[in-house]
């Protein structure tokens, strides 16, 4: 763990958004200098609405410690190239997915720290306490989660202002897990999105499939996927309790009929650039 460091000026970037109220939100209840910017209509009466004073965004960069890039990937491409340049000399320059930094988008430059950070959300697995733990499913208000973090520099002092904001951020935070940015891009999307969320969704279409198809009650269907659902993912990733054998060959037919055999693919690293450029609407990944 990287030592915290003192009270930072901090500009957040698209602070009216659905991530930059987020951020905003945690960053309120710290003693850092924030400067909230905010380019859409909507957003700007979100911040105002919430009680924060908005800032222009050269005025906001210009005395930053760290700049905070609360905007669709999409955007970053256009939104760094108008920002960086205006950033002073050891700035750091944070963004909150790593697919435009991995593929190469952000403007950058030598004197700035370039870094990203993501939420690993409150774990199923979390022991909540109160009822605000376990309305708290995203993070970010009252469970506690881990976050990952990557950064482009041997700095520690760089580090460090990455992890507290970080911390800030995501409040509350147990770790902080550093990686490169590779990996994170590695971690997100292939392993959180393109298959832990599509499985996530494979769930609720086969929810819907056995009430509209065979005829099963709502709750009754509902009820027995939740509760499977835990005890297959308690004993799978935890070895909690073993598998039954019919269960297992329950499991091998799902296998065979659902997963394809070459899935694993999907962690090779011109997948990634595939599956990356299709998120960020490029022809092609380039490095």
């Amino acid at each position: 763990m990287t030592a915290p460091t003192d009270v930072l000026t901090i500009a957040v970037i698209g602070a009216g958004g659905k991530m930059g109220m987020r951020i905003s939100n945690n960053l309120v209840k710290t003693p850092h200098r924030v400067r909230y910017v905010e380019n859409s209509r909507a957003g700007q009466q979100r911040t105002l609405d919430a009680g924060r004073e908005l800032t222009d965004a050269s005025t906001a960069v210009a005395d930053a410690d760290i700049v905070v890039f609360a905007v669709p990937d999409l955007a970053l491409r256009s939104v760094t190239a108008e920002l960086v340049p205006q950033m002073r000399p050891g700035c750091v320059a944070l963004t909150l997915d790593p697919a435009a930094a991995y593929a190469g988008l952000l403007t950058t430059r030598d004197d700035l720290t370039q870094a990203v950070a993501h939420p690993c959300h409150p774990s199923i697995f979390l022991r909540r306490t109160t009822p605000e733990e376990y309305a708290d499913t995203f993070g970010g208000i009252a469970a506690p989660q881990d976050a990952i973090a990557a950064i482009e520099s041997d700095d520690p002092a760089a580090a460090a202002i990455v992890e507290t904001t970080v911390r800030a951020i995501y409040a509350p935070v147990v770790d902080v897990h550093w990686v490169t940015v590779k990996q994170l891009a590695q971690l997100e999307p292939t392993l959180v999105e393109t298959i832990a969320c599509m499985v996530g969704a494979l769930l609720k279409e086969a929810l819907d499939e056995a009430v509209r198809t065979m005829g099963v009650p709502e709750p009754a269907a509902r009820s027995i996927l939740l509760g499977h659902t835990q005890v297959a993912l308690a004993n799978g990733l935890r070895g909690d309790n073993p598998f039954s054998d019919a269960c297992l060959i329950a499991m091998d037919y799902g296998r065979e009929s659902i997963v394809k055999d070459d899935w694993k693919k999907v962690f090779r690293d011109d997948e990634l650039d595939k599956n990356l450029a299709r998120m960020l609407h490029l022809d092609t990944i380039e490095r």
